[in-house]
């Protein structure tokens, strides 16, 4: 089966995009909360790393996902394979 240019150009963008994705996201999940723990003062009236490793994730993983949504709907239609209302 013969895939068009513009298709392999579409799965390359969204390979790519996935990949920083996942990067942030393991960035945030093991990288800074192993460093967290190290962080010995109050935010907020609680310890700084409860505050990372339960509000500001959090936060950060709805971020990706607004991003993701936002290229992708973008990159569909760029490439042309956006849904039609």
């Amino acid at each position: 089966m013969q895939v068009s240019e513009n298709l392999q150009r579409y799965w390359q963008k969204t390979l790519r995009i996935t990949a920083i994705l996942m990067f942030v996201w393991f960035v945030v999940t093991f990288v800074a909360m192993y460093f967290a723990r190290d962080l010995n003062f109050n935010f907020f009236g609680w310890p700084f790393s409860f505050w990372v490793a339960a509000q500001g994730a959090l936060v950060v993983y709805v971020v990706i996902i607004g991003v993701y949504a936002y290229y992708m709907n973008r990159l569909d239609v760029e490439h042309g394979v956006d849904e039609e209302e």
